[in-house]
């Protein structure tokens, strides 16, 4: 059984940083995907970041510059660095994985199988 467990969210002034961690349990396949989700009140959940296992990242063109996404195989632990976060980063966020189909998978933003449940991150201004 896959489970995925964040940690690291919390409550910052707007330009603050905050870094997200993913562990990730059970999942013994070698070719992955692994991302960020994002979901603020009354609006859907939105990719934020991805990361696949060949190392290729993508993120959100709001995102851009400002966030980066890492993983430590060793500890099978994905990261999001977070950096100039602004009140519109609100949201709470998971991490997920799911097994790699094809690029356009894995990076175009579709909702992976297996989730987290989830850290709030509250940015003030």
């Amino acid at each position: 059984q896959v489970q995925l467990v964040e940690s690291g969210g919390g409550s910052v002034q707007s330009g603050g940083s905050l870094r997200l961690s993913c562990a990730v349990f059970g999942y013994t396949y070698s070719s992955y995907c692994m991302g960020w989700f994002r979901q603020a009140p009354g609006k859907e959940r939105e990719g934020v970041a991805a990361i696949d296992s060949d190392g290729s990242t993508s993120y959100a063109d709001s995102v851009k510059g400002r966030f980066t996404i890492s993983q430590d195989n060793a500890k099978n632990t994905m990261y999001l660095q977070m950096n100039s976060l602004k009140p519109e980063d609100t949201a709470m966020y998971y991490c997920a994985a799911d097994y790699y189909y094809s690029n356009g998978y894995c990076h175009g933003g579709v909702e992976y199988n297996y989730w987290g449940q989830g850290t709030q991150v509250t940015v003030s201004s």
